[in-house]
């Protein structure tokens, strides 16, 4: 990797301020002045520091989010304000991207990464790992509801979703439900609900297979994961093919 990549994307500022620091001979790479910009490095490898200050190299950043209403599941996005905005500068200028999306309204759990392994992993249709969600809606569920919603709904396109798993919330009102699916159509829960007659009011994810969303965080707060964590999810997916 070249060196001036490097810095710049673990947030020591824009190339040219990096080139400046080269300059100034304040980056060293095992004890010795690097030559320039266009040096190639191993983070991995090699003992690196910016004016004596050993750098901290990831190759990869997974964080847990607690997204807030309002807010795209996106990159970027000329009007609207973007999951990526909410994060600090050294963790934005890592190529992050959202794993999934929730809906510009839906709140909760969600996770963000700069591996595309890691987010195909607890995505794909194909590994059918869990995601819960609590939702106020316009009126109580029905017994009927709850087989239908196991059975799976035909959505308004006509397709068929996966079984799911309806319930009322655990000491929640008569219209404060908990929702398990293994799928992420777009806008698949509201539509879900309309499908029976319903509408969903509020919608916030809990969980992702059995990781929970840190409850600490306010709505748009974030932090990183835990190795253990991640390692479980994607223990998860991949225990969990689906036809």
């Amino acid at each position: 990797m070249r060196l001036d990549k490097l810095l710049a994307n673990i947030g020591y500022g824009s190339r040219k301020e990096v080139k400046k620091m080269l300059k100034q001979g304040g980056v060293l790479i095992d004890g010795v002045p690097a030559k320039g910009g266009n040096e190639h490095v191993e983070p991995e490898k090699q003992e690196i520091s910016v004016f004596g200050e050993p750098i901290e190299y990831q190759e990869y950043i997974y964080l847990m989010m607690n997204k807030p209403a309002g807010v795209i599941s996106a990159t970027e996005d000329e009007v609207q304000e973007t999951v990526i905005d909410l994060l600090e500068f050294e963790d934005a200028v890592r190529g992050m991207f959202p794993v999934g999306r929730l809906d510009k309204d839906t709140t909760g759990l969600l996770l963000l990464t700069n591996d595309g392994k890691f987010s195909h992993a607890l995505t794909s249709p194909k590994k059918g790992l869990t995601k819960t969600y609590e939702a106020l809606i316009n009126k109580p569920i029905t017994e009927e509801d709850v087989l239908e919603f196991r059975d799976g709904v035909y959505l308004d396109d006509g397709y068929k979703t996966k079984p799911a798993v309806l319930s009322q919330k655990e000491n929640g009102q008569p219209n404060e439900i908990t929702l398990v699916i293994t799928e992420g159509k777009f806008h698949q829960v509201k539509r879900m609900f309309e499908s029976v007659g319903k509408k969903v009011l509020q919608l916030k994810r809990t969980h992702i297979g059995s990781l929970p969303l840190d409850e600490d965080l306010e709505p748009g707060e974030y932090r990183e994961m835990a190795k253990d964590d991640v390692e479980k999810l994607l223990e998860e997916a991949y225990q969990k093919p689906v036809d």
